[in-house]
C-alpha cells in the first residue's frame, strides 16, 4: 500500500506537549494502530523507512519523539559518539513515570481517531524494545515486538536506573515477540535468560527468537546492519501483527 508521509501532532502528556509522528496508508479506512518507539537517537531516517514499511502493510504507526521534556521539538540525535552520549544521558535523566505516561497518550491519541479501527499494538527497537514491552502492560496492546530491549534485565531505565519492568510483566495480557542478537554486547547470555526465565515463570503467551546479530543489526546504516536478518524478522513482526491485531481488544 502506499503510504503518506509522517505527519505531526503534539499530544498532551504531564511531562509536556511530545511531537509523536503518524504514517499510515494513503487508501481511506480505519486501521491497526502500531506504537513505534525509536532508538536512543529518536526519529532518525532508518526509523522512518521502518514505520513506513509496517505502515504500508496496512498499519497506522505512531512515533512519538521520547526526548520530549529535554530536546526542541524535531530533535534527531546523530548516529555518532556524541548522539549516543546524549542519548544514553536521557535516558537515564527521563522519570520511569514520563515514558508510562507518553505510552497513555499514544494509545488514547489512537483510540481518538477516526483512522483507527481500535485494535493496537507496540513496536520497539533498542530503549523502544523496552518501551514496547512496557506497553505491553497497557490493558489495549494486544501484541508487542521487542527488539534486543535494552535495560529490561538490569532494572535500569529511567531516573535512578530503578525500573520495575520485570515485576510488573505479570500484567501483561497481550502476546510478546522477543528478538535478540546474540553477539549484542549490551544484552548478554545472562540478562537474556533472566528474562527468558521471567516469561517462562508467567507463563506468558510469546515467542523468542534469538539470531547471529551485533546490536542494531536491524538498522538499515552502519557496519552491524545485517539485510538478510531484518528482512527475515520484519516478516515475523508483520505476521505477528497480522495474528494479534485482528481485532480491537473489548473491555
Amino acid at each position: 500500500m502506499i503510504v503518506t508521509e509522517p505527519q505531526a501532532v503534539e499530544l498532551s502528556t504531564p511531562y509536556g506537549p511530545m511531537r509523536t509522528h503518524v504514517v499510515r496508508p494513503v487508501a481511506e479506512g480505519r486501521y491497526p494502530a502500531v506504537l513505534f518507539y525509536s532508538e536512543i537517537f529518536q526519529i532518525t531516517a532508518p526509523i522512518r523507512r521502518t514505520a513506513a514499511m509496517i505502515a504500508g502493510h496496512g498499519y497506522l504507526v505512531l512515533m512519538p519523539e521520547v526526548y520530549h521534556e529535554f530536546e526542541p521539538a524535531g530533535t534527531v540525535l546523530a548516529y555518532d559518539q556524541a548522539g549516543s552520549d546524549r542519548g544514553n544521558q536521557w535516558k537515564y535523566e527521563k522519570e520511569l513515570a514520563s515514558y508510562d505516561a507518553d505510552t497513555r497518550a499514544l494509545i488514547e491519541h489512537a483510540l481518538q481517531r477516526e483512522d483507527c479501527n481500535g485494535a493496537i499494538g507496540a513496536l520497539g527497537i533498542c530503549l523502544g524494545g523496552h518501551l514496547s514491552f512496557r506497553a505491553a502492560m497497557e490493558r489495549e496492546v494486544q501484541g508487542s515486538v521487542c527488539f534486543y530491549g535494552t535495560d529490561i534485565a538490569q532494572g535500569s531505565l529511567g531516573k535512578g536506573k530503578k525500573d520495575d519492568s520485570l515485576q510488573r510483566a505479570q500484567e501483561i495480557r497481550g502476546e510478546l515477540l522477543m528478538i535478540w542478537g546474540r553477539q549484542d554486547p549490551h544484552i548478554p547470555l545472562d540478562a537474556r535468560r533472566k528474562i527468558l526465565a521471567r516469561l517462562d515463570e508467567l507463563n506468558l503467551k510469546f515467542s523468542w527468537h534469538e539470531v547471529n546479530g551485533a546490536h542494531a543489526f536491524m538498522r538499515d546504516e552502519g557496519a552491524r546492519y545485517d539485510p538478510e536478518l531484518a528482512l527475515l524478522l520484519y516478516r515475523e513482526t508483520l505476521d505477528f501483527f497480522r495474528r494479534t491485531l485482528r481485532e480491537p481488544v473489548r473491555s
